[in-house]
């Protein structure tokens, strides 16, 4: 890969070796403060999506298509923040904020990869819901044990072979204007901003990709939730609709929260881009969205409660 030097006035060429990344290097006296802020909600989010993964293992009650796919999603939450989480903690506490060409396209291409796997299992967990409550008699024949395993897979997998040409593509445009990456990870918008020459086509292609990867889920999670609304609206039974609106409400919470930061940020025009918003807002959809996804699926779950109670209990006692 061949780019110019730093300076866009040298004739000469020199290989790009290396990105330096900005962060938050502009408030140097918050370093210390953001570095243990970040560190807990870091903490929170293995510990949080840890315990969820082990009681939906562990207690028989919680052997269901529905928790099947959370304990997929709590897994896929511990990849997708850790990506990006450890580096951020890493250069809070260092001047050398260098990171490689190769580095930074592959916490890209995985950031990318598990973000598309969040929006097809949140699909999925849609889905899911749809079939338990607008079509409940055909729910155990529907959502197998088989048809489960491959939603499982064909999200984790759609992805990979994506992405991988996506970031190839974007990191075989040439660089000329700075190695200075204004933000805390390798994300799209800002190593965009770095490539000289025509980026129009892949500006275009971010376009598509997001569309087919955040806005068609999307729209089909709302869609689905408004079937699921307009059922339990139909219940007879109290409870029932009580019970049918705590357990979807809590996924709808996680879906707006993460599809809203995020169409914010790959589908805003360019021009319209902030550094100090885009920073914000890829804080919201990396780390403080999965921070609050354990907190909610535990305190909004009665079932998942009950089973956590009973897992604390069981321990206590031992």
């Amino acid at each position: 890969m061949e780019s110019t030097g730093q300076n866009p006035l040298q004739g000469n060429q020199t290989p790009l070796m290396d990105f330096i990344l900005l962060g938050f290097s502009d408030v140097p006296d918050l370093q210390g403060f953001l570095f243990g802020v970040f560190l807990i909600m870091y903490v929170i989010i293995l510990m949080g999506n840890s315990l969820i993964i082990i009681i939906t293992k562990v207690d028989p009650s919680l052997q269901t298509p529905m928790y099947f796919f959370l304990r997929n999603f709590s897994f896929l939450e511990i990849c997708y923040v850790s990506v990006t989480a450890p580096r951020l903690l890493t250069d809070l506490c260092r001047q050398n904020r260098r990171i490689s060409f190769l580095s930074c396209a592959t916490q890209m291409y995985f950031f990318l990869v598990f973000g598309a796997t969040e929006c097809l299992i949140l699909t999925t967990m849609a889905y899911d819901r749809y079939v338990a409550i607008c079509n409940p008699l055909l729910y155990p024949l529907i959502m197998n044990h088989r048809l489960c395993i491959q939603l499982a897979v064909s999200c984790w997998i759609t992805g990979i072979p994506v992405h991988i040409g996506f970031t190839y593509l974007i990191f075989s445009l040439p660089f000329c204007r700075s190695n200075h990456l204004n933000h805390f990870f390798c994300d799209i918008p800002p190593v965009l901003k770095l490539a000289c020459g025509d980026t129009f086509m892949i500006e275009m292609l971010v376009y598509a990709v997001s569309l087919l990867v955040v806005t068609i889920p999307f729209m089909l999670i709302l869609g689905s939730y408004g079937k699921i609304i307009s059922t339990i609206l139909k219940l007879p039974s109290a409870a029932g609709r009580a019970k049918a609106f705590s357990t979807c409400s809590s996924q709808l919470m996680v879906v707006v929260l993460f599809f809203g930061s995020a169409t914010t940020t790959y589908l805003s025009p360019k021009s319209s881009n902030l550094t100090g918003t885009d920073k914000f807002l890829s804080l919201f959809y990396t780390i403080v969205t999965p921070m609050f996804n354990p907190i909610i699926y535990c305190l909004r779950n009665k079932d998942v409660m009950v089973a956590l109670k009973k897992f604390l209990l069981k321990w206590i006692v031992l």
